[in-house]
């Protein structure tokens, strides 16, 4: 009592004269203002700081944590969540040395039938104590299996030597991939043109709507909405209104948006003007996956060159915070072009899902949000905001110009093309623009090569991690699209298709060893906000072990996660172990419906 009364005699005595979570070293506050002073001191662009800091001193210390809840008017408490939420921020002590170069080998399906398991222990017996070895998720080179990062580099084929090999150049910066097409080539194509015919007044907004209706295109980076239902809903809110581009695909066996930026990533840009330009946003975000460090290069170079041919205007990491707005109506809006930031995620697969992306924009952990609000009336920033990967965009500037060619290709009545990302026992693992319809055992024949020499097809994933199983017979039979595989449990999802087999030496992939490495993917990646997503992992991957599974345990814990996670990483999780109890019940004791 006496320290209260104290208190309201004399209450300055209330104010801490340090911030919270203790006093801040001044040698710290001088790093991280040597590293971080140009950028502003917000807290949206907290994820961005980590970044500068983890690059710079290759970890991140209590004392710089402290410097920067500083810095941001955040307490040490909320820095330190957020640090130790994404992946590829290292926490140390104040006084752990931190490693020379970090290895992150992939250790997902596509990569793990490739040998990677192996590889991590080779590689870990190989280095010296100065290199962090570390089995990690999907990164994103899953057709150049088994995948590494060294640094910040990747490393397609890894090998031991290979690794060993790049460990010199592991500090350099990343460079843009050689084969990408630059502005200059794009526009002697005629590329941006459609834009400037949009910005000129030849199209109406509704006119670009009705034609990416007519072409049906949904959603490509696995949900599979439809686009022009997102545009609308978007537009008719109050502004001003935001784009956001998904480029953190992460999906196991998903490498598409890769391979679109790493070769053609203009027909995305001038997809994204053009949708920003049709829903009158002034503003966009495209957040890129930290594993594509070479894209993101790729992409600062080419939006510069952007701005300086006047159609956008590029801010690199800013543009602004939650109120920072200009002025005009929808036609103000669209007469001048908007800013455009660029992003870097930082390990965390949840951060494809919409609005844990959005969360992560904000500078916090990137956990999905509860809905309604749809993010298409409250997203960032509590905005209406557009939200699309990369593909969906690359598709925009040709079904615009002639929706009736892309509708005309398709297989079984199917409409459109589709890009599969084809991985595991095949020929030749690639990312390939085939028909919607065709079916699986097509596309590894027509497109893929076939099957690798002396293996012959056991079953596949049309959809990645999350869309399930099928066995051979099916892969033979069912059309990949939207709404084919359903009534078998299975999705097309990002339409990642992973091919397991049976070779002639006698060995053979199963799909009990296929779904348990996909759920240790899904239990490492899950956020942790919601129970039955963060335990229910845990627990379907415990009950998976041994030759002979308890299918009704097993289906009671994926029922119960579907109905209650609040994301589509909880709801799609199970779907691996039902395709195995539905489709392979001979692996695991089970009998089939």
């Amino acid at each position: 009592m006496a320290d209260l009364t104290a208190a309201r005699e004399h209450p300055m005595r209330l104010l801490r004269p340090t911030p919270r979570g203790g006093i801040v070293p001044e040698a710290a506050r001088q790093q991280v203002q040597a590293l971080c002073g140009d950028l502003p001191p917000r807290a949206d662009l907290l994820v961005e700081h980590l970044h500068r800091l983890q690059d710079a001193l290759r970890g991140l210390r209590p004392s710089l944590l402290a410097a920067l809840a500083e810095r941001l008017r955040l307490s040490t408490a909320e820095v330190y969540e957020v640090a130790s939420f994404y992946q590829h921020f290292r926490l140390l002590r104040e006084d752990e040395s931190a490693p020379q170069t970090t290895v992150r080998i992939c250790t997902s399906l596509s990569c793990a039938l490739a040998g990677a398991d192996g590889l991590v222990n080779e590689v870990k017996a190989r280095c010296g104590g100065d290199v962090a070895v570390e089995a990690a998720s999907c990164m994103g080179l899953c057709t150049q299996a088994p995948g590494a990062l060294v640094g910040r580099h990747a490393l397609p084929h890894a090998s031991v030597d290979a690794v060993l090999a790049a460990l010199d150049q592991a500090g350099d910066p990343p460079q843009p991939p050689a084969q990408a097409q630059d502005l200059a080539a794009y526009r002697a194509q005629g590329g941006y043109q459609l834009l400037a015919d949009c910005r000129a007044g030849k199209f109406t907004a509704e006119q670009v709507m009705q034609q990416i209706e007519s072409a049906e295109l949904r959603g490509l980076g696995g949900a599979g909405f439809p686009s022009a239902r997102k545009w609308r809903t978007v537009a008719q809110q109050p502004g001003p209104r935001l784009v956001v581009v998904n480029a953190d695909e992460g999906e196991v066996g998903t490498c598409k948006d890769g391979e679109i930026l790493r070769t053609a990533p203009h027909p995305a840009l001038e997809g994204l003007l053009i949708a920003a330009w049709a829903v009158a946003a002034g503003r966009v975000w495209i957040y890129v996956r930290d594993e594509y460090a070479a894209e993101h290069a790729l992409l600062h170079r080419e939006l510069q060159a952007l701005d300086a041919a006047g159609l956008l205007r590029y801010g690199g990491v800013d543009i602004g915070g939650a109120d920072d707005e200009e002025p005009g109506d929808d036609a103000a809006v669209r007469a001048r072009p908007p800013r455009v930031a660029l992003r870097r995620g930082a390990g965390a697969y949840i951060c494809g899902e919409e609005s844990a992306l959005i969360e992560s924009l904000e500078g916090r952990r990137g956990m999905p949000r509860l809905k309604p609000p749809i993010v298409a009336i409250s997203g960032l920033f509590g905005r209406p905001t557009l939200e699309h990967n990369i593909e969906t965009l690359w598709w925009v500037p040709t079904l615009v110009r002639d929706p009736a060619a892309w509708s005309g290709a398709g297989r079984r009545g199917r409409k459109g093309l589709r890009r599969f990302t084809v991985s595991g026992r095949v020929a030749r693992p690639g990312v390939y623009l085939a028909p919607a319809g065709i079916t699986a055992q097509e596309l590894i024949d027509e497109f893929a090569g076939g099957m690798a020499a002396g293996w012959s097809l056991y079953g596949v994933l049309p959809g990645g991690a999350s869309g399930g199983m099928l066995n051979a017979q099916q892969a033979a039979e069912l059309p990949l699209d939207f709404g084919t595989l359903e009534p078998h449990g299975c999705f097309i999802g990002s339409m990642a298709v992973i091919v397991l087999g049976r070779h002639e030496d006698g060995r053979s992939d199963t799909a009990a060893e296929a779904a348990r490495n996909l759920l240790r993917f899904f239990a490492h990646e899950s956020c942790g906000q919601c129970t039955p997503c963060r335990e229910g992992t845990h627990q379907l991957l415990a009950a998976m072990h041994g030759p002979r599974w308890d299918a009704a345990h097993l289906a009671g814990l994926s029922q119960l996660m579907r109905d209650a996670s609040i994301c589509g990483l909880g709801q799609a999780a199970p779907n691996p172990v039902d395709s195995v109890l539905r489709h392979f019940p001979h692996e695991v004791g089970a009998a089939k419906e």
